[in-house]
């Protein structure tokens, strides 16, 4: 039981480390490349965000669980999602193309976001489907095929980062924004077929088998809504962060170039250093999540399991965070070749490690079938940082005032979450 555990997590470690190591180089040759486009790519990301978590519908978590419990089952799940995730994913790309200048014009402020927005749509079905295996693979803890598909998804990203955007960005700014979240889509379909290359050899899936099976999609959505629901509120509040905050800043003086800088800076230097190091925790949550569903009457060895997680991911929080107080502006020159955003991540950084828990807490919490509970404590840490941002914001102290709600909202989290644990013994 521990050994498999450990097994998958150092697996899916070696290869979330790897892809997120590329991803990181990927986001610095990004910024780079497009220069004040960032600012752009920056204001769209909590809309495609947004769109990918409704899009996917919380079912790789769903499938993990239920393959957990019964391997045997995978390729009927499979087979069954297929056409709903992908009738369903139609239906979004027509409202996403009818509002999208609204959003772009009226919300965001600013009409160079249309066509990034509108690029979103190539790239929704392709991660749907991508999710569907994701999960069936976790179920099974086969992290392999998972952690090589991540990795070539990177590396395609990467290939098509360099070759292609810097001819985009002849046409224009928008153009290449366009053309890298468009890339994605490219680079999800080459995860796709890596995963099928894992596929077992005596898988055949027909026509016949691409039908709906009502009872496996009761179950299905039973376990995916409520976790669907937690992601959802925390997307639905990245996605009014920009909004409020140009909007408010607008209101009380600040100019839209300054906000959108400001905010560029923010998403752009500031929460990927932050975050950096997250790909170890996010290992561990990866696998935490079937490894808690399976063994829930095990209290003794979960206790164990997740103290040892936190642990480790609170280590590696503090360790991390207290190098970038003292020395982040030397990695914000080594990375980005700039200062800006030091000030935002020395006040984060105090506070940051506290992030690190909050993955393997919620993890833990989904594993006993608690994603009720984790949805309600999203919501609660979600209007308390909009509240916080909206009040704040009004101040005019610039963005400080979405720095402090992002505090505010782990905080709020990660207490509630590690009292309902406490509670229930798990810690």
């Amino acid at each position: 039981m521990k050994n498999i555990f450990l097994k998958s997590t150092l697996i899916l470690l070696f290869g979330v480390m790897i892809s997120k190591l590329l991803g990181f180089f990927i986001k610095i040759i990004l910024v780079r490349i497009i220069g004040d486009g960032i600012n752009i790519y920056s204001l769209i990301m909590p809309t495609y965000s947004l769109l990918i978590a409704i899009t996917q519908l919380g079912l790789p978590y769903a499938i993990s669980c239920i393959m957990a419990k019964n391997n045997n089952r995978g390729i009927h799940i499979i087979a069954s999602i297929i056409p709903i995730t992908l009738l369903f994913n139609a239906i979004i790309i027509g409202l996403i193309i009818a509002f999208a200048p609204f959003l772009s014009n009226t919300l965001l402020k600013n009409p160079d976001t249309y066509y990034p927005i509108i690029s979103i749509c190539f790239v929704l079905p392709f991660t749907s489907i991508s999710g569907i295996i994701k999960g069936y693979y976790f179920g099974k803890q086969n992290m392999l095929p998972n952690s090589i598909s991540t990795i070539i998804e990177q590396v395609v990203r990467m290939i098509l980062l360099i070759t292609v955007i810097p001819l985009l960005l002849k046409i224009s700014t928008t153009a290449a924004v366009s053309g890298y979240i468009i890339a994605s889509a490219i680079s999800e379909i080459a995860q796709i077929i890596v995963y099928l290359f894992f596929a077992p050899k005596n898988l055949s899936i027909t026509l016949s088998d691409l039908k709906i099976r009502v009872p496996l999609m009761n179950e299905l959505l039973s376990i995916s809504i409520p976790n669907l629901s937690g992601r959802l509120i925390g997307n639905i509040c990245y996605f009014f962060e920009p909004i409020i905050l140009t909007n408010i800043l607008i209101f009380v003086g600040y100019s839209t170039n300054y906000i959108q800088g400001e905010y560029g800076v923010y998403n752009a230097y500031v929460i990927p250093i932050l975050t950096m190091p997250a790909f170890i925790s996010l290992a561990m949550n990866s696998t935490l999540v079937p490894e808690v569903s399976k063994n829930y009457k095990n209290k003794g060895y979960l206790r164990r399991l997740l103290k040892r997680c936190l642990l480790f991911s609170f280590l590696i929080g503090i360790v991390y965070c207290i190098f970038l107080y003292f020395r982040g502006s030397f990695l914000l020159d080594i990375l980005y070749n700039t200062d800006k955003g030091i000030d935002y991540i020395k006040i984060l950084a105090i506070f940051f490690p506290l992030f690190y828990i909050e993955g393997p807490l919620s993890s833990a919490l989904q594993g006993l079938n608690l994603s009720k509970y984790t949805m309600q404590t999203t919501l609660i840490g979600c209007i308390i940082k909009i509240l916080t941002l909206t009040i704040l914001s009004f101040f005019s102290i610039g963005i400080y005032g979405l720095i402090i709600s992002e505090i505010v909202d782990i905080i709020v989290v990660d207490y509630l979450n590690i009292k309902k644990l406490y509670e229930l013994g798990y810690i």
